[in-house]
């Protein structure tokens, strides 16, 4: 078996696919919206969450990746599917009564509630003034745009939207907290997905039920199409690619291309969904996405 054959930089296959994951995981906020005009939200959630657990399953039945082997991860593993799970459960319910564009934006504060809390557990993960700086930029643009939501014009309940959003980009970054100081940090990366998009599969459709939502399937080609889509190329494909990626290419520069993210799903909204782009907005998506940065750059 040949050894994986690391770069120190990023050539143009990284790049293309980088700007593909990030174009995608913007469009898939926009996915979720649209397919929620016909689909109750925790109920679409636990239709993709059980495709997406189906098909990593049978990845890593053709790879041969072992899911069920003891290996001192259960414990880990059940508190990041909590984590993740509770994430997209305030993602869902979230664009409910906020807009795809902005709660993107909330949702990509996760890495800096990972720079602001990885120190505590990793002491060589200690920030630089640098990295403060961008901390501090990307809060002032999140107060920037959560404020528009009690300004008159906003819709109703926007507020109660935006901090779903920024509650998930907290969740996502406990997450990646996580999966750095828990034994899952020695399991196989399809292991670590298997245990979030499981326990989410597990968890949403109970909460669905708990909200009353109502199940079916008799939704039209265009709702289908949307969960398919957010299925096999959002919670399977695009995150199996970023994990071949970390395997060949420096992590510290793909993460730089996080940014495009929310600028992506702020496009597709304006486009796509006919959403508001205000000034707030902007200003809230250029400070956060220079405070990524700052962030993630290293000494």
């Amino acid at each position: 078996m040949t050894a994986v054959q690391r770069k120190d930089h990023l050539d143009t296959l990284a790049i293309t696919l980088l700007v593909v994951c990030c174009a995608f995981w913007g469009f898939q906020q926009i996915l979720i919206k649209f397919a929620s005009r016909e689909i109750p939200p925790l109920w679409q959630a636990s239709i993709r969450m059980w495709g997406a657990t189906a098909l990593l399953w049978l990845w890593c039945q053709f790879r041969g990746v072992p899911l069920f082997k003891r290996d001192g991860t259960l414990k880990g593993g059940l508190l990041v599917g909590l984590l993740f799970a509770g994430e997209f459960v305030f993602i869902y319910l979230g664009l409910t009564h906020t807009s795809a564009s902005r709660l993107t934006v909330f949702l990509y504060t996760s890495p800096f509630w990972v720079a602001l809390l990885l120190p505590r557990f990793v002491h060589a993960e200690k920030l630089r003034r640098i990295q403060w700086i961008g901390l501090t930029l990307a809060f002032a643009a999140v107060a920037v745009a959560f404020s528009e939501a009690f300004l008159h014009g906003s819709s109703p309940g926007q507020w109660i939207g935006d901090t779903m959003g920024l509650a998930a980009g907290m969740l996502w970054g406990l997450t990646t907290l996580a999966i750095r100081t828990t034994k899952i940090a020695t399991a196989a990366a399809e292991k670590s997905l298997f245990y979030q998009l499981g326990v989410t599969a597990a968890v949403t459709p109970l909460l669905s039920i708990a909200l009353g939502e109502s199940w079916g399937f008799g939704y039209s080609a265009m709702a289908w199409g949307s969960v398919f889509l957010q299925t096999a190329v959002g919670a399977f494909a695009s995150y199996l690619t970023w994990m071949w990626m970390l395997r060949h290419y420096p992590a510290t520069q793909m993460s730089t291309f996080t940014f495009l993210t929310p600028l992506f799903a702020l496009i597709f909204g304006v486009v796509l969904l006919g959403e508001p782009l205000t000034l707030q907005l902007v200003l809230a998506l250029v400070g956060v996405a220079t405070g990524i940065v700052l962030v993630s750059r290293k000494g």
